[in-house]
Protein backbone atom coordinates (compact mmCIF):
# COMPACT_ATOMS: atom_id res chain seq x y z
CA UNK A 1 0.00 0.00 0.00
CA UNK A 2 1.07 3.27 -0.75
CA UNK A 3 0.81 6.82 1.03
CA UNK A 4 -0.42 10.03 -0.33
CA UNK A 5 -1.98 13.39 0.86
CA UNK A 6 -4.89 15.39 -1.38
CA UNK A 7 -5.13 19.11 -0.45
CA UNK A 8 -8.48 20.96 -0.80
CA UNK A 9 -9.21 24.14 -0.33
CA UNK A 10 -12.05 23.81 2.05
CA UNK A 11 -14.50 26.28 0.37
CA UNK A 12 -14.32 24.55 -2.58
CA UNK A 13 -14.15 21.22 -1.75
CA UNK A 14 -13.76 20.37 2.32
CA UNK A 15 -13.64 17.24 4.72
CA UNK A 16 -17.40 17.41 5.09
CA UNK A 17 -18.11 17.43 1.54
CA UNK A 18 -16.15 14.20 0.56
CA UNK A 19 -17.88 12.70 3.94
CA UNK A 20 -21.43 13.20 2.49
CA UNK A 21 -20.25 11.17 -1.14
CA UNK A 22 -20.13 8.14 1.48
CA UNK A 23 -18.90 4.96 0.56
CA UNK A 24 -19.23 5.73 -3.55
CA UNK A 25 -16.55 8.51 -2.96
CA UNK A 26 -15.89 11.36 -5.47
CA UNK A 27 -13.39 12.05 -8.47
CA UNK A 28 -10.55 14.08 -7.28
CA UNK A 29 -10.67 16.14 -10.50
CA UNK A 30 -9.53 19.47 -11.93
CA UNK A 31 -5.78 18.93 -11.47
CA UNK A 32 -4.02 20.49 -13.70
CA UNK A 33 -0.26 19.96 -12.95
CA UNK A 34 1.91 17.17 -14.47
CA UNK A 35 3.32 16.16 -11.44
CA UNK A 36 0.64 15.58 -9.69
CA UNK A 37 -1.37 13.70 -11.90
CA UNK A 38 1.29 11.50 -12.83
CA UNK A 39 1.41 10.66 -8.92
CA UNK A 40 -2.17 9.38 -9.61
CA UNK A 41 -1.56 7.26 -12.05
CA UNK A 42 0.45 5.40 -9.90
CA UNK A 43 -2.31 4.84 -7.49
CA UNK A 44 -3.86 1.84 -6.60
CA UNK A 45 -6.93 1.08 -4.86
CA UNK A 46 -6.51 0.90 -1.63
CA UNK A 47 -3.77 3.63 -1.16
CA UNK A 48 -4.65 5.93 1.62
CA UNK A 49 -4.57 9.36 2.05
CA UNK A 50 -4.43 12.43 4.13
CA UNK A 51 -7.29 15.14 3.50
CA UNK A 52 -5.60 18.26 3.41
CA UNK A 53 -6.91 21.76 3.92
CA UNK A 54 -5.41 24.39 2.53
CA UNK A 55 -5.78 28.21 2.62
CA UNK A 56 -6.66 29.49 6.29
CA UNK A 57 -7.05 26.11 8.35
CA UNK A 58 -3.35 24.15 6.37
CA UNK A 59 -4.28 21.15 8.13
CA UNK A 60 -4.27 17.51 7.74
CA UNK A 61 -8.04 16.59 8.54
CA UNK A 62 -9.04 13.14 7.61
CA UNK A 63 -7.79 9.76 6.11
CA UNK A 64 -9.03 8.88 2.89
CA UNK A 65 -8.59 5.86 0.45
CA UNK A 66 -8.50 5.58 -3.40
CA UNK A 67 -11.33 4.08 -4.36
CA UNK A 68 -10.71 3.84 -7.92
CA UNK A 69 -7.61 3.49 -9.69
CA UNK A 70 -6.77 6.70 -12.52
CA UNK A 71 -8.76 7.53 -15.41
CA UNK A 72 -10.02 10.34 -17.44
CA UNK A 73 -11.22 13.55 -15.60
CA UNK A 74 -14.85 13.49 -16.60
CA UNK A 75 -14.91 17.76 -15.73
CA UNK A 76 -12.45 17.92 -18.97
CA UNK A 77 -12.41 16.58 -22.69
CA UNK A 78 -8.64 17.49 -23.11
CA UNK A 79 -7.42 13.56 -22.96
CA UNK A 80 -4.08 14.62 -20.94
CA UNK A 81 -5.50 15.12 -17.76
CA UNK A 82 -6.86 12.05 -15.39
CA UNK A 83 -7.94 11.46 -12.26
CA UNK A 84 -8.32 8.82 -9.31
CA UNK A 85 -11.78 8.59 -6.74
CA UNK A 86 -11.42 9.21 -3.00
CA UNK A 87 -13.75 8.34 -0.66
CA UNK A 88 -13.66 9.39 3.52
CA UNK A 89 -12.35 6.55 5.91
CA UNK A 90 -12.42 8.87 9.12
CA UNK A 91 -11.46 12.24 10.41
CA UNK A 92 -8.22 12.60 12.47
CA UNK A 93 -9.75 13.11 15.79
CA UNK A 94 -6.93 15.94 16.83
CA UNK A 95 -6.20 17.74 13.09
CA UNK A 96 -2.31 18.05 12.47
CA UNK A 97 -1.68 21.78 11.17
CA UNK A 98 1.61 22.59 8.77
CA UNK A 99 3.18 24.48 11.28
CA UNK A 100 3.26 20.97 13.65
CA UNK A 101 4.77 19.00 10.56
CA UNK A 102 7.21 21.95 10.07
CA UNK A 103 7.86 21.75 13.64
CA UNK A 104 9.32 18.30 13.60
CA UNK A 105 12.54 17.89 12.58
CA UNK A 106 11.84 13.90 11.28
CA UNK A 107 8.97 15.50 9.25
CA UNK A 108 11.73 18.16 7.11
CA UNK A 109 12.06 16.03 4.03
CA UNK A 110 8.14 15.91 3.82
CA UNK A 111 6.69 17.38 0.17
CA UNK A 112 4.32 19.02 1.88
CA UNK A 113 7.34 21.12 3.56
CA UNK A 114 9.33 20.77 0.33
CA UNK A 115 6.82 21.66 -2.09
CA UNK A 116 3.74 22.66 -0.18
CA UNK A 117 2.10 24.05 -3.77
CA UNK A 118 1.56 20.59 -5.21
CA UNK A 119 -1.98 19.14 -4.68
CA UNK A 120 -1.26 15.55 -4.89
CA UNK A 121 1.87 14.04 -3.17
CA UNK A 122 3.18 11.09 -1.57
CA UNK A 123 3.57 10.50 1.91
CA UNK A 124 6.18 7.93 3.05
CA UNK A 125 5.44 5.40 5.20
CA UNK A 126 7.07 7.04 8.29
CA UNK A 127 5.53 10.25 7.77
CA UNK A 128 2.17 8.33 7.40
CA UNK A 129 2.71 6.59 10.94
CA UNK A 130 4.32 9.95 12.50
CA UNK A 131 1.40 11.91 11.65
CA UNK A 132 -1.55 9.48 12.43
CA UNK A 133 0.22 9.13 15.77
CA UNK A 134 0.03 13.34 15.87
CA UNK A 135 -3.78 12.94 15.25
CA UNK A 136 -4.90 10.15 17.34
CA UNK A 137 -5.92 8.21 14.36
Amino acid sequence: MAYWLFKSEPSVWSWDDQVAKGDAGEEWDGVRNYQARNFMREMAVGDRGFFYHSQTEKAVVGIVEVCAAAHPDSTTDDERWECVDIKAVKPLPDPVTLDQIKAREDLAEMVLVKNSRLSVQPVTQAEWKIICEMGGA
